[in-house]
């Protein structure tokens, strides 16, 4: 009865809101899940066999319907072509049109302001049968309010490929006993963030690999006393990015005891700076600050730039960011230097000596069919879905129907020549809605030879790349989730999530002798902002479901 009332609750206030929710989307993630592809040797002949396949397995024909489906407008159309009118586009009419008797017809809207104009589509009325966000706030605004169809029914008489396929991603799906989505299945399993350590700098002080904080320490002093970098060294660097937690999350989550589910689930990543023990983090950092081992007034460095330059010209000895982001600098660097200089670490230690690398969860976008589709539109849309979840659908939307596959049997990303001239679009992936988890997506030995192999120069051996698969590995941990969002966070969640990081940073830049006054006030701010009440309500929630 409890989980009940909670829903009621958040229920009427998604009703007023849902239509005028403004979200942000989700920014770099889209593009983390293709970073990596994968499936079975094939060719297009083979890929349009299963396709039959997989076109009997749901069901007859039936009659003839027509859907429209949302696709995103990145502005890299093929010469003479258009994002909804295109040879993968057709391609795919072609499949679903003999498959299921369904014409389907493609609806463009600019990435770069996807989820405003999916909110105006959906407020009007005017949205089409098959929308998509990665903005679990609003998915659950338009669950909640009912502005989707409830799939449950369809996606078990049409949903086998995705159940099979797909089937780790679908919990958060679910609000209540419900399903109002079906998930995108990510590709390669990766952590949010990871750090890398200067190992030629390692080898010149003498001192070996660290594997705690305390180790990490008496590298970033042994830099700073060397000067390795020169005049402008900077043994820690990071960048005042104010959209994300990649510069902080892991060292400061490195302090926090995450006993159970309950206190993993209050304070998940973008909490994890205000849970117990991460103060004593905050003081660690501020105090490397003032001794001056981490970039002097990084906040200001909105854009990355000064971050990114410092490390491709050598300024720098140590960093904490996105697993790939840095890669473009590191290449520079080593060409620059003719030899290997950051590799990945692990030595943010837990309390008890272990280590916790947040991943990514294994769900992408929410995949939405709005209530204004009939119950006949319905079911087509579940079909067209449960197609694009077979594997070797996937693959030949992700990377052409023409598409070859190498020695190791991965498929190869054709050019934009090659895509340019045959009329397919910049960013296929994008068509690609329901499926990335092929059967080379996961396997270390692939990627790290995949990745040796894609390389523009060769800035790292095979030996970087699988020590890179091995290290992202340790560690790993994923947040408890749940589809429901409290009214508290609906209210202030954005609000409080943009102040978090502005706290963390005004902590770290703070003199010594004032941080313990900057955590007071900026906490304080942080409540009375509704943090809270956000946290109170995520408490309350798990134990409703527990």
């Amino acid at each position: 009865m409890k989980r009940k009332g909670i829903f009621r609750k958040t229920l009427a206030v998604a009703l007023a809101a849902a239509m005028t929710l403004a979200a942000a989307g989700c920014g770099g993630k889209d593009t983390s899940a293709g970073t990596t592809g994968g499936g079975t040797a094939q060719t297009a002949d083979a890929g349009t066999e299963s396709s039959a396949a997989a076109g009997t397995e749901a069901g007859e024909k039936g009659k003839e319907v027509t859907i429209r489906v949302m696709a995103w407008d990145r502005g890299n159309a093929a010469p003479g072509t258009t994002t909804e009118n295109n040879a993968l586009t057709k391609w795919i009419q072609e499949q679903v049109k003999e498959l299921y008797n369904i014409n389907v017809e493609y609806v463009s809207v600019p990435r770069s302001e996807s989820d405003d104009k999916l909110n105006i589509m959906m407020s009007g009325g005017t949205a089409p049968d098959i929308v998509f966000t990665y903005d679990q706030s609003l998915f659950y605004s338009y669950a909640s309010s009912g502005a989707l169809n409830e799939l449950t029914d369809a996606y078990n008489q049409y949903g086998s490929n995705i159940q099979t396929y797909c089937g780790e991603a679908q919990d958060i799906s679910m609000v209540g006993d419900q399903k109002y989505a079906v998930m995108k299945q990510r590709g390669t399993e990766e952590p949010r963030h990871m750090a890398y350590i200067r190992k030629d700098w390692l080898d010149e002080l003498g001192m070996e690999m660290p594997t705690t904080k305390e180790e990490l320490g008496e590298y970033l002093y042994a830099v700073k006393e060397k000067n390795l970098g020169g005049s402008t060294t900077i043994p820690w660097a990071m960048s005042g990015r104010n959209d994300t937690e990649k510069m902080y999350l892991n060292f400061l989550g490195s302090y926090v005891d995450l006993p159970d589910d309950r206190t993993a689930y209050t304070y998940s990543e973008t909490f994890m700076a205000v849970a117990p023990g991460a103060e004593e983090g905050l003081k660690q950092l501020n105090q490397w600050y003032n001794d001056g081992l981490i970039t002097k007034d990084f906040p200001t460095d909105t854009a990355e730039d000064v971050f990114m330059a410092a490390i491709s010209n050598g300024s720098v000895g140590f960093l904490l960011d996105d697993p790939y982001h840095p890669h473009a600098s590191f290449e520079i660097l080593n060409n620059a230097v003719g030899h290997e200089t950051f590799v990945p670490v692990q030595c943010f230690d837990l309390p008890d000596g272990s280590y916790r690398t947040p991943f990514e969860y294994r769900y992408a976008m929410f995949v939405m069919i709005p209530s204004s589709a009939n119950e006949e539109k319905v079911a087509a849309c579940m079909k067209y879905l449960n197609w694009m979840a077979d594997p070797e659908v996937a693959l030949n939307i992700r990377y052409t129907p023409e598409h070859k596959v190498d020695d190791l049997g991965v498929a190869v990303e054709p050019t934009e020549a090659e895509k340019n001239e045959k009329g397919y679009p910049g960013t296929c992936d994008d068509l690609c809605i329901m499926n990335l988890n092929f059967e080379w997506a996961n396997d270390p030995e692939i990627l790290a030879q995949t990745s040796f192999n894609n390389q523009a120069t060769e800035w790292a051996s095979l030996e970087w790349y699988q020590n890179f698969q091995a290290v992202k590995d340790v560690g790993k941990f994923r947040f408890p989730v749940y589809s429901y969002i409290t009214e508290d966070e609906q209210t202030y969640g954005t609000d409080v999530k943009t102040r978090m990081v502005e706290f963390v940073y005004r902590c770290i830049v703070a003199p010594a002798d004032q941080f313990d006054a900057t955590y007071e006030s900026g906490y304080n701010e942080l409540v009375n902002a509704g943090l809270q009440k956000i946290l109170d309500g995520r408490m309350e929630y798990f134990d409703s479901m527990n």
